[in-house]
């Protein structure tokens, strides 16, 4: 990238001729910070332990953190919640934990995942968190990448999988399984209980002088991508990457600090994802609000009880968790009277009249609105525990416009946010009173947006800078080269527009973009979603024709899910169902569609995929063939976030699955060796 040509300049403090870099592959490296030279991103750098220390004097005797426990919610203020935290980090470093090296946590959200994770950092070392869906190949891949000293596990469960491996980890010293029974009798396997006794050992002038020897450019967490090809990379977040970004997201959304209204949140998404890190972790710490822990099966059903005990202020799902609430919503009003059907179709009607009109800046209320919002609106927000919720997000993949539109009509504006890993979460923010639908919303204050290489259209790859940019890659320094530029800048390998007001939208992937055997380039995201939009059976579809004459799309329907795997299951879901019987067809799983090529079913999806080729721009960019798998996607079975076994290292079962079918109904030639 020609600096002078692509990008606006940066307008940062600081003097590239000095010694520090802009990045680092090291755990014990530093960066130079980028700092603006005024206003949002001048703030003074803060450590970890600077960042508490000062929430803790402020907000000391406020709830931090809350746990069930036989059916009751019991508490930590932030003075508890700090010596906590202190007492985790004498005892790790009494288990010999090494400045910069890592602390790995597997396991559910919990107080023992939060105060091990604060008190790694505050004795020196690495916050690691590791899925807790990980495979013993691949958390040992991490626990020795990272150097992993000592290991927080869950139950029996997880920490069999890492006996089984424990020979292959040198830097592991000891484990911690922070749930009982502990079945185990070891000398380096400790209970949580056994383990927080060996903090006495340490004195509080050793652990002070560690904390205030830390430096708010260097490495504080490590953040591990999926791995969907390859091993995955550890992200390296330093001090100040996670302490700027909590207060300025803080700021842009307007969330508020405990004296004038405690906000509240329920953690529940994985902690490992950087993204359930800094709303339920790290954000709450910098305002005083209080986190509530879901119960482990919360994907599977109980969530929604939480919600209604806890009430969040505000809720973070992924698309996903607000895919589920749509449907269990038409579920519900598809079984009441038509008359109750009606007044929800017209409250619905209002709902997004209102907020059409809001996005404009017009603020114009009807006399439908009270009577919706009192029949309607409310209702739903308590039936979903989400009725004190004013910050409703969703966040790590796109939100369909189907499901946006729909909560949109029920005056409820979820929020996207966009973001990675290596910008410490979010790039953008979107808040109730500066939102526009499928937009990311705007660049968050104090860091700087540019699109490389813009076509005629406005579009080009999205590119970052600011203080929420990751230090790099650990130990990955080709890697690290290829995502940060001569410049600094880190590309995103997303594609995206900004519009006339600042709003950021993202259009699809480089490496998504199909190149046909004509040589056009066809963005697949929004035919996929246009066919989603049309037939509301269709749970996924994946175009494909790269260096094929034409293209296909693959369709799955929506189905069931196993409730403990998350695996797909052949029965169709109630709202596919539903579609199916207004056809006039009975099927009422994948296999009876499949069996006869239902001829309802079939004849619809057809229908469905002309009425998107009607709206195509090219010939080049119309779906000339289609087919039904037998199963949805996921991630249990390879599809999605994974690789399925059997297959090479750096291939998904998704581009298995892609190749295979262009091979056959695209008749794509193998490229001679």
């Amino acid at each position: 990238m020609t600096q002078e040509q692509e990008i606006e300049d940066p307008e940062v403090d600081m003097d590239k001729s000095q010694a520090l870099p802009l990045w680092t592959t090291h755990h014990d490296g530093e960066v130079l910070l980028r700092l603006t030279k005024h206003g949002p991103g001048h703030e003074a750098p803060m450590t970890i332990p600077e960042y508490f220390r000062e929430s803790v004097s402020r907000f000391g005797m406020y709830s931090a953190v809350a746990t069930r426990n036989n059916d009751k919610w019991e508490f930590l203020n932030y003075n508890q919640y700090y010596e906590a935290c202190r007492k985790v980090a004498k005892a790790l470093l009494k288990l010999g934990l090494e400045r910069f090296n890592g602390v790995g946590i597997l396991g559910f959200n919990s107080v023992e995942w939060f105060v091990t994770a604060i008190g790694t950092i505050l004795a020196g070392g690495l916050c690691v968190g590791i899925y807790a869906t990980n495979s013993a190949e691949a958390c040992q891949y991490v626990i020795s990448q990272a150097k992993v000293n000592i290991l927080l596990v869950e139950n029996d469960l997880q920490l069999q999988k890492i006996l089984s491996i424990s020979q292959k980890m040198e830097t592991l010293k000891a484990i911690i399984q922070y749930k009982l029974p502990l079945k185990e009798d070891s000398s380096n396997i400790y209970s949580w209980a056994e383990f927080l006794q060996l903090g006495s050992y340490i004195s509080d002038p050793q652990l002070d002088y560690i904390m205030d020897t830390q430096k708010a450019n260097q490495c504080a967490v490590i953040i591990y991508t999926s791995g969907t090809t390859g091993n995955p990379k550890g992200v390296m977040l330093s001090h100040d990457n996670i302490t700027w970004t909590a207060g300025a997201v803080s700021r842009d959304c307007g969330l508020s600090l405990a004296p004038e209204k405690q906000e509240t949140v329920v953690s529940y998404l994985p902690l490992s994802h950087i993204a359930a890190q800094m709303m339920d972790l790290w954000i709450p710490i910098k305002i005083g609000a209080v986190t509530y822990f879901a119960q482990p099966d919360a994907l599977r059903g109980t969530l929604v009880n939480t919600l209604h005990q806890v009430r969040p202020t505000s809720f973070l799902g992924v698309p996903r968790i607000w895919e589920k609430m749509q449907q269990k919503l038409k579920e519900h009003t598809s079984k009441t009277s038509a008359l109750r059907r009606k007044v929800f179709s017209w409250a619905r009607n209002i709902g997004l009249q209102v907020n059409s009109k809001r996005m404009m800046g017009i603020h114009d209320l009807p006399m439908g609105y009270r009577v919706a919002k009192s029949l309607v609106f409310s209702k739903v927000r308590s039936a979903l525990g989400l009725d004190r919720c004013r910050f409703f997000v969703s966040g790590a993949a796109p939100l369909t416009q189907e499901t946006a539109e729909f909560f949109l009509s029920l005056d409820i504006q979820i929020c996207e946010m966009y973001g990675m890993s290596e910008t410490s979460g979010p790039h953008t923010v979107c808040a109730p009173e500066n939102y526009k639908l499928l937009s990311c919303g705007k660049i968050l204050n104090g860091c700087k947006n540019t699109l490389y290489n813009q076509n005629k259209d406005g579009i080009g790859e999205v590119c970052f800078w600011g203080r929420h940019v990751f230090m790099g890659y650990l130990e990955r320094k080709e890697a690290t080269l290829e995502v940060i530029d001569e410049d600094g800048w880190l590309h995103s390998g997303d594609l995206g527009r900004v519009d006339q007001q600042g709003y950021l939208f993202i259009t699809g992937r480089i490496k998504e973009l199909l190149i046909t055997a004509g040589g056009e380039n066809v963005a697949p995201v929004p035919i996929e979603n246009l066919v989603k939009e049309k037939l509301p059976i269709i749970s996924n579809a994946m175009l494909v024709g790269d260096r094929a004459k034409f293209l296909s799309i693959l369709l799955t329907l929506k189905c069931e899910m196993d409730p403990v795997t998350g695996e797909p299951l052949d029965k169709l879901t109630t709202e596919a169902i539903n579609f199916c019987q207004r056809l006039g067809s009975q099927s009422s799983t994948v296999a009876e569609i499949l069996e006869v090529q239902d001829p309802y079913v079939y004849t619809a999806i057809q229908k469905g995929i002309d009425q998107v080729n009607e709206v195509a721009i090219s010939n080049a960019q119309k779906i000339q063939k289609w087919t039904i798998l037998e199963k949805d996607f996921s991630t249990v079975g390879g599809e999605l976030g994974g690789r399925k076994p059997g297959l090479p290292q750096d291939q998904s079962s998704l581009a298995y699955l892609e190749k295979a079918f262009c091979q056959e109904l695209c008749r794509v030639e193998e490229p001679k060796e």
